[in-house]
């Protein structure tokens, strides 16, 4: 049996977000181009007797009193597919702050599926460990391999889409907005017509067709949390080539051209704004 098996559950940064209309079932039609960040949440994984979770962090009080834990739906959902007890000792450190349009729980759940996977040696299908990540979440089966893809559906279906490392900011001013409540303010809506590129050469050829998107959920989520505009500003203001809200917020990035100005433009953010969630970090 293995020891300790250690995942971390990456933040994913929508580069771009088109709505299409509200389908049947509630939810609506997306595309989405999405990259993973080396900043994310911590996962530990031990044998046990039971099945238990414990919280640290600094965001651990927000999920204090969650009454379904996504990471536990995960692993009972992972038990029961490899027809064996969930039987696990988890911790999860949460550094990512919740509600907050990085996929932070998505992704968590999809580091237990990874994580327990290992530590009960459950060799199962790709095919069906996607079928247990698209029934937790929409954003669930993306966070699995954690690499840059584009994104159709709900958010379910994903393909690999190469797109050069990136070098940003993530700001969040500590507001949290429900994903829910944005869509239900949703208005103009880019549609799901956008033919997905091959991939980027670099930065400026990517930033080039960045420059044809937009998050249209930018709009209703600044209606709900005006400081996601104050945001903004201040990485366009400290030199961004590029700012904008990820998923359904209210987190917001900046692309920067180098490691150092991009360091840079996060201390001058954090010493302006001290109560914000601010860090620089490098998409994989």
């Amino acid at each position: 049996m293995p020891g300790r098996i250690e995942e971390v559950a990456r933040a994913k940064i929508n580069l771009f977000l088109h709505a299409g209309a509200r389908r049947a079932d509630g939810y609506h039609d997306l595309q989405s181009l999405a990259v993973f960040a080396d900043a994310g949440d911590g996962l530990s994984f031990d044998d046990a007797s039971a099945l238990s979770l414990s919280i640290d962090g600094p965001f651990a009080e927000a999920l204090a009193h969650e009454p379904d834990n996504l990471v536990l739906r995960a692993a009972d959902a992972l038990a029961a597919e490899a027809n064996r007890a969930a039987l696990a000792q988890i911790r999860l450190t949460k550094n990512l702050p919740v509600a907050s349009g990085l996929g932070g729980g998505s992704a968590d759940a999809a580091a237990a599926l990874r994580g327990l996977s290992e530590l009960w040696n459950a060799r199962l299908p790709n095919e069906r460990l996607y079928g247990i990540a698209a029934a937790l979440g929409s954003d669930v089966p993306v966070c699995i391999a954690s690499i840059s893809a584009w994104m159709e559906g709900r958010g379910e279906r994903a393909l690999p889409l190469p797109v050069p490392s990136l070098h940003m900011v993530l700001v969040n001013p500590g507001v949290a907005v429900a994903t829910k409540k944005v869509f239900a303010r949703l208005e103009g809506r880019s549609g799901t017509a956008l033919a997905a590129p091959n991939g980027f050469r670099d930065l400026p050829a990517l930033l080039e067709f960045l420059g044809t998107t937009r998050n249209d959920l930018e709009a209703p989520a600044i209606a709900m949390a005006p400081a996601i505009s104050e945001a903004l500003i201040s990485l366009a203001a400290s030199g961004a080539l590029l700012a904008r809200m990820s998923g359904s917020g209210a987190t917001c990035f900046g692309l920067f051209d180098s490691a150092s100005t991009a360091k840079m433009a996060a201390t001058s953010i954090a010493n302006t704004h001290d109560a914000w969630w601010v860090t620089a970090c490098r998409t994989q």
